[in-house]
């Protein structure tokens, strides 16, 4: 065995390291070729050897990591300490625990962390998906902005470019402008209302339609001969009479009154006509006014074509949807001559003309002390249960194109009515609360939901029934978040707004790309020589071919109803 010989160490008395007063005959004395590792403040020092590595095999060595670091301390290779020497003896040095180290866990990441160079591929395949991975973060958050764009809790779609319903004109000035914001907040309760008159006449409601499914659908009837009324509130001779005899200081129509109290779901632009006439305030539409239409898929968030001569255009199916409800109200109806007559005749059909089942209640409620408002309700039908007498108002939904709201209603209103339900609620929420509204206010004992497709998708002429369905008005205002007394406040706010304004003519628009109001004051001849483009005659239309049969109104569509409007003389 080779001995082991410790030369003089010279101690320094100042510090670390040789003294500089060693002579160089104690240098000299050293083993030569003793390696020296450099090092810094940071490393841990007093590491002789790292029994850890696996380089006892000649084998092992050509494999392993040369690390300048672990050369360093390498001391095999050291003449001075017999490495050359005992070569052979160390080649064949074994470690007394022979056991495998253990393998270590969670996944493939520590597998190969040790023999990184040995795995090129996988390298590039985690950078392809972290590279698809950030690209789906960045198309999630594009997906956020466009939905957010308009701002606000209540986004709208991305490409829709709404005009206003009525051209601003230069001359006309803006007196206020209020947020939807602020309409959420209010709240007004008032007392119960009283009927002052009552007109028109009601056909019974036909239950059998409430047993309609869409494997026995029914074919839409066409109703040519039976006449609609949209008249406005101050052509209308009931509300001259009552303003005449000053049992009120606000005059509407519940389809206006429906329209501000759910304003905050609008999207569509709408306007409202305000006449001041002394201390009265009437509240008017334009001739053919967006109010007189049923929107579509308003709030929903697929985009409608921008033509207006597209048959799924925003326009065309609003005409369609009007058309609908027409024909609808009258065909769920027992047309055997057996009606409910209210005290007075319907104040708008003249002598032997045939009129659509309609009754006509003018209501009035008590605002405050000074204020009372008189509003025209409207009920469509009327139904006997337990020898009592019960109001309906009958309104339709009607499907266009499956592929836009992605709710096929011939599969899903059997199984999955709710959801059918839900869909339109969201895609048409404005119009719902509308027609709730308006129930509400007539005090209607229930309210029926009609269900309505198209024969084909790209035939918007011929339609069927597919479902019926009645709700209760006020329990469906709670389904839907229909608050009564927020519809109050946003009523209320507006009258005491408009009674505060001088005498003139104003009109309140819903702005096209903003959640808010404005009030401009207009001149006293605005609106009177409006052009008003009408839907053409079905004669004129072009319709496709239709199946031969006897029964002509079989094949019946809702495009054959026209709106007919008649206006008193002053």
């Amino acid at each position: 065995m080779v001995g082991f010989e410790i030369n003089d160490v010279p101690f320094n008395v100042d510090g670390w390291g040789p003294p500089e007063s060693a002579t160089t005959a104690s240098i000299l004395n050293h083993s030569v070729n003793v390696p020296f590792a450099p090092f810094s403040r940071s490393d841990k020092l007093g590491r002789i050897a790292d029994w850890t590595r696996s380089n006892y095999s000649q084998n092992r060595s050509n494999n392993r990591n040369n690390n300048p670091a672990d050369l360093a301390f390498d001391f095999t290779t050291d003449d001075s300490f017999g490495g050359g020497l005992n070569a052979d003896e160390d080649s064949t040095f074994r470690l007394v625990d022979g056991k495998p180290p253990p393998r270590p866990k969670f996944g493939p990441k520590w597998r190969f962390q040790n023999n990184r160079n040995q795995l090129p591929q996988r390298r590039d395949e985690e950078v392809e998906a972290k590279k698809r991975e950030a690209e789906k973060q960045r198309a999630r958050r594009d997906r956020l902005y466009n939905a957010n764009r308009s701002g606000g809790n209540n986004p709208r779609r991305e490409a829709a470019v709404f005009k206003s319903s009525v051209d601003i004109q230069p001359e006309w000035n803006m007196l206020d402008q209020i947020p939807f914001s602020t309409f959420t907040k209010l709240s007004y309760t008032v007392p119960e209302p009283e009927d002052l008159i009552t007109c028109g006449s009601l056909e019974f409601y036909d239950k059998t339609y409430d047993r309609t499914t869409p494997k026995n659908e029914r074919r839409l009837e066409r109703f040519k001969n039976r006449n609609f009324f949209k008249v406005t509130t101050t052509d209308d001779p009931i509300i001259r009479r009552l303003a005449n005899e000053d049992k009120a200081t606000v005059f509407a129509t519940d389809s206006i009154l429906s329209t501000l109290m759910c304003a905050p779901r609008s999207v569509y632009s709408w306007d409202i006509v305000i006449q001041r006439v002394g201390n009265k305030l009437f509240f008017d539409k334009r001739d053919g006014s967006q109010l007189d239409l049923l929107s579509v898929n308003e709030t929903s968030q697929e985009p409608l074509p921008e033509a207006k001569d597209d048959i799924n255009s925003a326009h065309s199916l609003s005409v369609e949807a009007a058309y609908i409800n027409q024909n609808f109200s009258q065909q769920v109806l027992h047309r055997d001559g057996k009606k409910v007559s209210f005290v007075e005749p319907n104040p708008f059909a003249t002598e032997g003309e045939e009129v659509a089942s309609v009754g006509y209640r003018y209501r009035r409620w008590k605002l405050d002390n000074d204020v009372s408002l008189v509003a025209r309700c409207e009920v469509q039908s009327v139904l006997e249960v337990n020898n009592q007498k019960s109001y309906l108002t009958v309104n339709a939904l009607n499907e266009f194109d499956p592929k836009y709201s992605g709710v096929d209603w011939r599969r899903k209103l059997d199984t999955q009515r709710g959801a059918v339900l839900a869909t339109e609620l969201k895609n048409n929420a404005n119009k719902l609360a509308k027609w709730t509204a308006q129930a509400i206010l007539a005090s209607a004992d229930m309210m029926k939901l009609g269900y309505v497709t198209r024969v084909h998708p790209r035939d918007h002429f011929n339609h069927v029934i597919l479902a019926v369905v009645g709700y209760k008005p006020k329990e469906f205002a709670g389904q839907i978040n229909l608050n009564t007394s927020n519809m109050w406040g946003i009523v209320k706010a507006i009258v005491d707004l408009c009674m505060k304004l001088n005498e003139g003519k104003y009109v309140l628009v819903k702005d096209p790309q903003k959640p808010q109001v404005r009030i401009y004051e207009v001149p006293a001849d605005a609106f009177e020589n409006d052009y008003v483009e009408e839907p053409l005659p079905e004669d004129e239309q072009v319709q496709p071919p239709v199946e031969s049969g006897d029964n002509v109104e079989e094949n019946g569509a809702a495009n054959g109803v026209e709106a007919k409007e008649v206006k008193s003389e002053a």
